[in-house]
């Protein structure tokens, strides 16, 4: 099942009588929930044929005999488990999905990634009542930024999308909660730029991973310096961990570019799972850069990662690290 296709299914009323909705991304999961919740039955029939069960709180025969009760003066039942990854022998329920009541909609909201391999599962996605949502990878945070803001019929730049992505992770809850919050203090046809967003949401339009990486691309040495030093004062918003994990991952596309520089630019976008309109920034790098110094700076990172550890690092305290590295790096 997709998320599309259950919310328009909903709409035209034609219900599923489980839907079994798995994964480590709880975004989808919430959304699907709340909107069976909100849209099935009006206000009056809830009160008699919603039900709502909490996975600590329940068991396998409650949800059962709950999802086998009839509706009461209304047309269909609604039951709804919440954070069902706590039910325990939740496989039990394997009896319900043979047989399940015609006039019912079960909603197993599992927030956790299921095991394919066991018979449950199997039957699940056999009998299309399986949805799942699985956490998006850090090169498709953007775009989805990019196409949230788009069916609020709200403009975003591309290194707006990039900055949002590098500073809130994939954690699309939390995303979303930024972006909602930024729409309300902006205009229809207002575009969001990374000016607004350092203005609402507080994230530097300067001093940013996104603005380091960019720098040093362009072997900016003054420029990379100086967000070093923020990002290293402000290394609460800003951990090393994760500001080297995108360092690497940025020379890493960099190599990359080297070995497909003569691919057309979509293929490159497509292959580096990049925006097009950043190949130029991985051009640059790797005009700038020369195999051996990748090398080297791959070398560094590794070292760098593992002093952050405290393996290797005697007396170099933590703020320090990132601006050694990218001393470092600009000088490989």
């Amino acid at each position: 099942m997709k998320y599309n296709e259950i919310i328009k299914s909903i709409d035209d009323k034609k219900y599923n009588n489980i839907y079994f909705l798995s994964g480590s991304e709880s975004y989808y999961i919430d959304k699907i929930s709340d909107y069976i919740s909100k849209n099935i039955l009006n206000e009056e029939d809830k009160a008699f044929n919603q039900a709502i069960l909490y996975g600590k709180e329940t068991n396998v025969k409650e949800i059962i005999s709950e999802a086998k009760q009839y509706p009461f003066g209304a047309i269909n039942r609604v039951v709804i488990v919440k954070e069902a990854q706590h039910v325990r022998n939740i496989e039990n329920l394997d009896t319900y999905l043979e047989n399940p009541l015609n006039t019912n909609i079960l909603v197993i909201c599992y927030k956790k990634k299921i095991d394919a391999r066991k018979k449950f599962f199997k039957n699940l996605k056999k009998n299309n009542y399986l949805f799942e949502s699985n956490q998006l990878y850090e090169n498709q945070i953007a775009n989805w930024i990019n196409e949230y803001c788009n069916e609020k019929g709200i403009n975003i730049t591309n290194e707006s999308c990039a900055i949002l992505a590098q500073h809130l992770g994939n954690n699309l809850s939390k995303i979303t909660n930024e972006l909602d919050k930024l729409l309300i203090n902006i205009s229809q046809d207002e575009k969001i730029t990374p000016t607004i967003i350092e203005k609402n949401i507080g994230i530097s339009k300067d001093y940013n991973v996104f603005e380091l990486q960019n720098c040093l691309g362009k072997k900016n040495i003054l420029q990379s310096n100086k967000i070093a030093n923020f990002l290293s004062a402000n290394s609460k918003n800003n951990p090393f961990v994760l500001t080297i994990s995108s360092i690497f991952s940025f020379f890493k596309k960099v190599l990359i570019y080297k070995q497909i520089s003569n691919l057309d630019r979509s293929k490159i976008a497509s292959t580096l799972k990049i925006n097009p309109y950043f190949v130029n920034q991985y051009q640059t790098a790797s005009q700038n850069y020369s195999y051996n110094q990748l090398k080297k700076i791959f070398k560094f990172i590794e070292e760098y990662e593992l002093r952050s550890k405290g393996i290797g690092n005697y007396n170099t305290s933590t703020d320090s690290l990132l601006k050694e590295l990218i001393f470092k790096i600009l000088h490989a």
